[in-house]
């Protein structure tokens, strides 16, 4: 089987998973095509937290990250054999749980902190946190695998990443946006999404993507993914230019990507559409990466002073815990970020 990206004039991915005796590319060994259509290995599918939806985490990925905090099944060959028909079954089960139903422009890990930042206080204390956005009520509360939150109207893609085949991802949403009224989100790295992948996706019914763009600079970007980005820095707009509903995700990571990337990251958002979401997430050390610090509260309040100096209109912190643990920490986060953006 030849190399999808490589027929398309692209170069291919850092994509080799370990299996039993060796490795092997990870379309060859978590992507299978069979007479009844594709099947993809599949480490697990639940409601995820703080995004509060349906989460299919698959094992496979064309990146290798020196820093992937799924890298116990992303790269190495990990699961169950899914079919687009077990996908949509696990998604009719999950519909009957749904609890908030978010219009499209909604479909997105960001926006979920705007209803629920999945404490549980006022199911297990009876009393709303001093966070709390106050706008559920407790009865649209449910405890998944991963804590307390609501279940929101959307499915999403994630862990191991092979848009760079997209055939079990067009099948699936097919089915879904069939039988359901779910969104379709897939959270990607972005290579695989060429012209021609975007274009099958799009016509199959995906509604958005969390992009996770992992350097500014092209050096930085290889040494942590074992790829170049410069396509990927062209996506927001060719995204965007198709009526998908885009997000975009980027580590604030200690003495590699700083606030000087993530300002240019910002900057190439501002371009395209200042209204896309961004996320500044908190790096915290994991895989090949243990030996780097996670960012302090100082450099995270910099890093979104200055994001937010270029002009985005709606940014937010991510992985809070990370940076900030006391009383104070989290009343000079209300004061220089403020509460809906943390």
């Amino acid at each position: 089987m030849r190399c999808n990206l490589i027929q398309q004039g692209y170069p291919q991915g850092s994509c080799y998973t370990e299996v039993e005796g060796g490795k092997a590319l990870a379309c060859e060994v978590t992507l299978k095509k069979t007479d009844q259509g594709p099947l993809r290995l599949i480490s697990s599918v639940h409601l995820s937290r703080p995004e509060n939806y349906l989460s299919i985490y698959q094992s496979g990925c064309n990146f290798s990250c020196r820093k992937c905090h799924s890298w116990n099944f992303t790269k190495i060959a990990k699961g169950e054999w899914w079919s687009p028909e077990d996908i949509l079954k696990a998604c009719k089960e999950y519909e009957k749980e749904v609890t908030v139903r978010e219009p499209r422009k909604r479909a997105t890990a960001f926006h979920a902190h705007d209803s629920c930042r999945c404490c549980g206080a006022c199911v297990m204390y009876g009393k709303r946190s001093s966070l709390c956005p106050k706008v559920l009520q407790k009865r649209d509360i449910v405890l998944s695998p991963q804590g307390w939150g609501p279940a929101r109207n959307i499915v999403a893609f994630t862990g191991g990443d092979l848009t760079c085949c997209p055939e079990f991802y067009v099948e699936c949403s097919r089915r879904i946006k069939e039988e359901t009224k779910l969104w379709v989100l897939i959270e990607t790295n972005g290579y695989g999404l060429t012209p021609k992948s975007l274009d099958l996706l799009k016509e199959a019914g995906v509604d958005s993507f969390w992009l996770d763009i992992k350097a500014f600079e092209g050096t930085d970007h290889k040494w942590l993914t074992g790829c170049f980005n410069r396509n990927i820095l062209r996506l927001p707009e060719e995204i965007l230019k198709r009526g998908f509903v885009l997000e975009v995700l980027s580590l604030y990571i200690p003495n590699l990507v700083e606030t000087p990337q993530l300002k240019k990251i910002a900057q190439l958002l501002f371009e395209v559409e200042p209204t896309i979401p961004f996320t500044i997430l908190a790096f915290f050390p994991e895989y090949q990466m243990k030996r780097y610090r996670s960012p302090k509260l100082s450099e995270m309040i910099e890093a979104y002073q200055e994001v937010k100096s270029v002009g985005l209109v709606h940014v937010r912190l991510g992985n809070i815990g990370v940076f900030a643990s006391t009383e104070e920490d989290y009343e000079l986060l209300r004061e220089r970020v403020g509460v809906r953006n943390f």
